[in-house]
């Protein structure tokens, strides 16, 4: 192990997950639960890909998470984001880095995409209000 103590940030749309991977068992919490009991399901699939990618390290590290913002949709790839780079600097291994880029660039990357900006004479990006001539 390279490093004691490891703090890693996560990011979709507007959810901030901000991950401390540290020794220990293998506990993840995210906001205090244990993601054994994290719902919805979905959710708890996304979050749990990471760590079946790094199933040798896993239970070497704990991993404490914290997530505001945005749906649960968005916070559970903010926190996978959040887990996924944080196993990959505490561990400093380059095939367990490898292993996550060629699952899902989005383990190690945020999402950039945000919402698009307003525009005059319209109730949204893109949406106008009509027009009538006859």
């Amino acid at each position: 192990m390279a490093k004691k103590i490891v703090n890693t940030s996560g990011k979709r749309k507007t959810a901030i997950a901000r991950a401390t991977v540290q020794k220990g068992k293998g506990l993840i919490r995210i906001n205090k639960k244990p993601v054994e009991i994290y719902e919805p399901e979905i959710a708890k699939w996304k979050i749990l890909e990471p760590i079946r990618l790094a199933e040798k390290h896993i239970d070497k590290v704990n991993s404490d998470v914290n997530v505001a913002g945005g749906g649960f949709m968005s916070q559970a790839n903010a926190v996978r984001t959040a887990i996924a780079r944080g196993l990959v600097e505490f561990t400093a291994d380059p095939s367990l880095k490898l292993a996550f880029l060629d699952h899902d660039r989005s383990l190690l990357v945020n999402d950039s995409r945000r919402k698009e900006s307003k525009k005059p004479l319209g109730r949204g990006a893109r949406k106008k209000r009509q027009k009538s001539y006859r």
